[in-house]
């Protein structure tokens, strides 16, 4: 059976406003609903997602499609770049190459990559723990450590040519088994209103 990871599409950016604390914009949650309508939602079992806003308003339309009550980790936020602030894109973009191409240190304060996935692969493994393999599970969280996350499911060294695509709003998909460990990655990043959910 599969699990996912999805993250939340495009957001309201407001410099003035604390990150973690952005919501959907009108766009995101259009692409949120495009999905929730999407068969492979009602197939869900369990949400999981980030506290950060926008990943709770992700996760609360595609539960109220699926017909169950999403849970939160504080453990699945998005890598902790609070030591610098709102960065606009061209030096945010330089700041995200920098902190994946270097995986052990830090960018000017930033939480390094390597404990952003150590604590993402654990957040998802706890989660897992005990968790039915035959029932479908979705997490909703980030780009930023869900890539990280996809690197460790396949085996591969941090590194931003795994990242997402377009901005947000996107999943992919593993095979589910008894822990994170039997995990396998099934489909690189898909834009989640496009996923068929064909997996067994």
């Amino acid at each position: 059976m599969f699990g996912l990871y999805i993250t939340h599409p495009q957001v309201t950016i407001d410099p003035a406003v604390p990150v973690p604390d952005w919501g959907l914009s009108e766009t995101g949650l259009a692409r949120t609903r495009q999905a929730a309508s999407l068969p492979w939602v009602t197939r869900l079992s369990r949400i999981v997602s980030s506290r950060e806003r926008k990943a709770v308003e992700t996760a609360a339309i595609l539960a109220e499609a699926a017909g169950i009550s999403p849970e939160a980790d504080a453990a699945m936020h998005e890598n902790d770049r609070s030591a610098t602030g709102f960065l606009p894109p061209p030096a945010f973009e330089a700041a995200a190459d920098w902190f994946f191409a270097h995986p052990t240190e830090s960018y000017k304060g930033w939480e390094r990559a390597v404990d952003a996935q150590a604590r993402i692969v654990a957040a998802l493994a706890g989660a897992l723990h005990g968790h039915d393999p035959s029932r479908p599970i979705a997490f909703v969280g980030h780009g930023g450590v869900g890539t990280l996350l996809k690197c460790h499911l396949a085996g591969r060294p941090i590194a931003r040519d795994g990242d997402q695509p377009g901005g947000g709003g996107n999943l992919f998909a593993f095979r589910l088994g008894a822990t994170l460990a039997d995990c396998r990655l099934a489909c690189d990043w898909t834009p989640m209103e496009f996923w068929q959910g064909d997996m067994a």
